[in-house]
């Protein structure tokens, strides 16, 4: 039902069933993960009205399980891409995954997926570190103007663009001359 993807690692598609409603995905060597995409395989969709709480779990100094919700995904939303990097160091929160002894070793995290009610989904709020932005970089970008540098409007570059095919087309040496 279930998918993991960690940048430079084969594709996890087999997580470990811990409960009924309940998954674990392990990332080894999870020191060196910057973002996690968990996403849905499509063959099973979630029952009508039910989505999954994807939580974010490392062991701290003393080997005890923090748990950190990171999001969730629906029929709706298949995937997501979250950033873990940052959360190696915060604190827990409450999760779904507490009564079970998953075991912990110190170089292995885990992603865990709880099948939970929508209406529950919305009232959880996750880590504000683990969101990654959807909008593009380039859009949220502002062109400021620069002195030492001179900016050519598009539609210039486009006429000089035009004027040079067609001169190309009358005569294919003009350049060299």
């Amino acid at each position: 039902m279930f998918g993991c993807l960690v940048a430079g690692r084969l594709v996890q598609a087999a997580p470990q069933q811990v409960a009924e409603d309940k998954f674990v995905f392990d990332l080894p060597d999870y020191e060196n993960i910057n973002h996690v995409v968990v996403f849905m395989l499509g063959t099973i969709p979630f029952p009508e009205g039910m989505g999954g709480s994807v939580y974010f779990c490392y062991p701290d100094q003393s080997g005890m399980a923090v748990w950190q919700l990171l999001g969730f995904v629906t029929n709706e939303k298949p995937s997501a891409i979250f950033k873990i990097s940052g959360l190696k160091s915060g604190k827990g929160s409450q999760h779904p995954f507490g009564a079970m002894n998953l075991p912990q070793t110190p170089t292995v995290a885990q992603i865990g997926i709880s099948v939970e009610l929508l209406e529950n989904l919305a009232q959880q709020t996750p880590v504000a570190s683990a969101a990654v932005s959807s909008v593009d970089s380039f859009t949220e970008a502002q062109m400021t103007p620069n002195p030492s540098e001179a900016f050519i409007p598009a539609n210039v570059v486009l006429k000089w663009y035009e004027n040079f095919q067609r001169r190309l087309t009358q005569n294919p040496l003009f350049w060299k001359t």
